[in-house]
C-alpha cells in the first residue's frame, strides 16, 4: 500500500518518512494523470509542482503558514494533499471541485487564483496584516515563471522586496506560461539556469546542505555577505530587495525541503528559484508543450485523446485563427498580438504562416495594448487576440491609449460568454458592459462562422478601434473560404424572421437559440420577430425604430451579464424613443457562475432556446403582447 490514501491533509505528509517523500510525490503524479484523463483539465502545470508542493506541506504548516499559488493551474496537487483527494475525479465538473483555487472551497486555499501575476502582492497584503496584527506565520508565494511576465508581479517585488518583512517568493522555473515564455526574464532566468557561475554556486549550496546540516542556516545568517556572493546568480532579485536562493532542481524533494527548512529561519524577503518541467511524467510525446498545458479527455498510457474528444466541430477559435491568417495576404498592414496564448486564441496558424507579423508579449494584457496602439500610430492594423476574461486586465490602457486617440486596434474576445469548465475566474460575461462604455469603440459579435468573417473584413475598413467578441464553443454554419465573404455592413442589424406583437433582439451566438425559441412559439400559434443585433455598439437605430414602432413588447438576449449589457442599453434606447414597449433582458444575472458544461450554464440563466420561449409565453400570458 502506498502512503496517498493516507493523506487527508498537510498534517499527513509529515508523518511520511523523510526519505520516502520523493515516492509519495510519484504517487500524486500517477493520481492526476489517470484522473484528469477522465475528467479534462490543466494538467501540465500540476503535473511540474508535485514535488514542490510536497516540499511545501512537509516544512510549513498550512493554514497556519499561506501558501499561495500564481493561478490555479498548478494547484491540482495542493488539492490533492489538502483533504480534496477523494473529490478529485468532480474536478471541472458541476457541483464538484474548481479547476483553480478558491477560498471558499477549502481553508487551504489562502488566496483564489485564476489569472496570473496575483501571487506576491496579495502574499505581501498577508504578510503585512500578520505583521500589524502581532502573529506569527509564513507567507509563501508560488508563481510559475510566465507570470514574471506580468506588470503586477514587478509591482510586487518591487514593493516588498526593500520592506524587510519576511516573506518567501518561490518562482516556479519551467519556461512555460502556456506558450513557452518570451522576453528579457525569460532570457534572464535561462542565463542563470546555464551559468557556470550558478552552476558552482549551485553545488556550493548543496555542499553546505550536507556538510552542516542545521548549521546552515547559522552559517548563513552569520555571515551575510558570504551568502550574498553565494548567491550571486541571482543578483536581480538581489537588487530588488529579496535574498536569492538557486537555482535548485524543482523534482528533488530532499534538495527543496532542506532549502525551505533554511530559507525560512530567515529574516526578510527571500526568492526561492526552482527549475520543474511542466508536463513531467505526462505519456504524450510531442514536442508541443503546449499540449501539456490543458487537455480534453485521454488514454492515460499514451496520452492520446480519446475519440470523443477527437469528434469536435469547427470552433470559433479555430474559424477566427484561418480567418486571421487569410485576410493577411490581402492587408499587409495588418499584424497579429496575443498574450502568452497562439494556440488558445487561434494565432498559431496565424505565426506559422506569418512570423515576422506575429507578437506573443507574455502575460502581459496591458503592455498588449499599449504596444499594439504605438504600431497603431504607425499606420499598421494589429489584431489583439484575448481571451475577454483577461482582456479585463488591460482596460485603462483600452481607454488612455486607444479608444482616446481613436486608434485602429481591433481586439478580438475568445471566450466571451459563458466560459464551462474554468468557471467564475474565467468568465467573459463583462466585455459588453466594459466595451460599450468606452468612447469611440465599436462592438460587435459574429451570428455564426461566415459573419465573423465579414466583421474582421468591416473592422479592417473602419478607422478606429473596433471589438469582436464570441466563445468557447463550436460556431454555427459553414466556414467558407475568406475570399468568399464580403464585409458586413458597420453598424447594421439583419432581420432573420419579421413576425408580430414580440421582438426578439439577439447578439452574436444568441441568435440560433432565438430562432429555435420562434419555431417552438410559431408551434404555439405565436408569430415572433427575430433580429441578428450583430452591432452592440452602435445599434442599428433604423432597425430598432422600426421594431420599437411595431411591437408591444421586446425580449433582448445576450450571452453575458445582464448589468449594463445590450439588454440594458436597448431598454435605456427605447424609453428614449418614448415607446410604451415592454423591454425584456435576458443573459446571466447579477451573480457569479460556476464550472459546469457551457450549455447547462446558459440553461441556468434561462437564455437558451426554452428559457427564451418561456419568456415569450409568460409575456403573453400578462398581456405584454397585446399592450394590455
Amino acid at each position: 500500500m502506498g502512503y496517498l490514501e493516507g493523506i487527508k491533509s498537510p498534517a499527513d505528509v509529515k508523518k511520511v518518512p523523510r526519505q520516502d517523500l520523493q515516492k509519495l510525490a510519484e504517487e500524486i503524479r500517477a493520481r492526476l494523470i489517470d484522473v484528469v484523463s477522465e475528467t479534462g483539465g490543466h494538467i501540465g502545470a500540476g503535473l511540474g509542482v508535485v514535488e514542490l508542493t510536497t516540499a511545501l506541506n512537509y516544512v510549513f504548516e498550512s493554514p497556519r503558514d499561506k501558501i499561495l499559488w500564481d493561478v490555479g493551474h498548478q494547484g491540482y496537487p495542493w488539492k490533492i494533499m489538502t483533504g480534496r483527494n477523494d473529490q478529485l475525479h468532480t474536478l471541472r465538473q458541476e457541483g464538484g471541485l474548481s479547476g483553480f483555487l478558491r477560498r471558499d472551497e477549502s481553508e487551504h486555499d489562502a488566496f483564489g487564483a485564476g489569472h496570473a501575476g496575483t501571487a506576491l502582492s496579495a502574499a505581501f497584503g498577508m504578510a503585512a496584516a500578520r505583521d500589524v496584527k502581532g502573529e506569527d506565520f509564513d507567507v509563501v508565494a508560488v508563481a510559475g515563471d510566465g507570470a514574471l511576465t506580468c506588470g503586477l508581479s514587478y509591482e510586487g517585488m518591487n514593493n516588498a522586496g526593500h520592506s524587510a518583512r519576511d516573506i518567501i517568493f518561490v518562482v516556479n522555473d519551467n519556461g512555460m506560461s502556456i506558450a513557452p515564455n518570451v522576453g528579457a526574464i525569460n532570457k534572464y532566468l535561462g542565463s542563470i539556469i546555464s551559468s557556470p557561475i550558478a552552476n558552482r554556486a549551485r553545488e556550493r549550496v548543496k555542499g553546505v546542505i550536507e556538510r552542516f546540516g542545521d548549521k546552515a542556516v547559522d552559517l548563513a545568517k552569520n555571515v551575510e555577505e558570504s551568502v550574498k556572493n553565494l548567491f550571486s546568480a541571482g543578483m536581480l532579485f538581489e537588487e530588488l530587495g529579496f535574498r536569492y536562493f538557486g537555482p535548485i532542481d524543482g523534482h528533488d524533494v530532499e534538495a527543496m525541503v532542506k532549502t525551505f527548512e533554511m530559507v525560512k529561519e530567515l529574516d526578510g524577503p527571500k526568492v526561492v528559484h526552482v527549475i520543474t518541467s511542466k508536463g513531467k511524467g505526462f505519456p504524450y510525446k510531442d514536442s508541443d508543450h503546449e499540449k501539456f498545458h490543458a487537455r480534453a479527455p485521454y488514454d492515460p498510457v499514451t496520452g492520446e485523446l480519446t475519440p470523443v474528444s477527437k469528434k469536435k466541430a469547427v470552433s470559433w477559435t479555430a474559424v477566427f485563427g484561418q480567418a486571421i491568417t487569410d485576410l493577411a495576404a490581402e492587408h499587409p498592414e495588418m499584424v497579429v498580438v496575443t498574450a502568452a496564448m497562439p494556440s488558445g486564441t487561434g494565432t498559431n496558424v496565424f505565426q506559422k504562416k506569418w512570423p515576422e507579423r506575429f507578437f506573443d508579449v507574455g502575460i502581459a494584457e496591458g503592455h498588449a495594448t499599449t504596444f499594439s496602439a504605438g504600431m497603431a500610430t504607425q499606420g499598421l492594423r494589429p489584431i489583439v487576440a484575448i481571451y475577454s476574461t483577461f482582456l479585463q486586465r488591460g482596460f485603462d490602457n483600452i481607454v488612455h491609449d486607444v479608444a482616446i486617440q481613436n486608434l485602429p486596434v481591433i481586439f478580438c474576445m475568445d471566450r466571451a460568454g459563458m466560459v464551462g469548465a474554468d468557471g467564475q475566474t474565467h468568465m467573459g460575461l463583462y466585455d459588453i458592459p466594459y466595451m460599450t462604455t468606452i468612447p469611440n469603440m465599436t462592438v460587435a459579435a459574429p451570428r455564426d462562422a461566415a459573419e465573423m468573417i465579414g466583421l474582421l473584413r468591416c473592422a479592417l475598413k473602419h478607422d478606429g478601434p473596433f471589438a469582436l467578441r464570441y466563445p468557447r464553443d463550436n460556431a454555427p454554419g459553414a466556414n467558407p473560404p475568406a475570399a468568399e465573404i464580403g464585409a458586413v455592413e458597420y453598424g447594421s442589424w439583419e432581420i432573420l424572421r419579421e413576425g408580430t406583437e414580440c421582438a426578439i433582439l439577439a447578439t452574436g451566438v444568441t441568435c440560433e437559440p432565438a430562432l429555435e425559441a420562434a419555431e417552438k412559439l410559431v408551434a404555439d400559434g405565436f408569430d415572433p420577430t427575430v433580429v441578428n443585433c450583430r452591432f452592440i455598439k452602435p445599434m442599428d437605430e433604423v432597425v430598432l425604430k422600426k421594431i420599437v414602432n411595431s411591437h408591444h413588447s421586446i425580449v433582448t438576449v445576450e450571452d453575458g451579464t445582464v448589468v449594463n449589457g445590450f439588454g440594458a442599453q436597448v431598454a435605456m434606447r427605447v424609453d428614449a424613443f418614448q415607446s410604451s414597449a415592454r423591454v425584456v433582458v435576458l443573459g446571466a444575472g447579477d451573480r457569479t457562475w460556476e464550472h459546469a458544461a457551457r450549455g447547462a450554464q446558459i440553461a441556468e440563466a434561462g437564455y437558451d432556446a426554452d428559457g427564451i420561449a418561456n419568456t415569450v409565453r409568460s409575456l403573453s400570458a400578462e398581456g405584454s403582447l397585446t399592450g394590455r
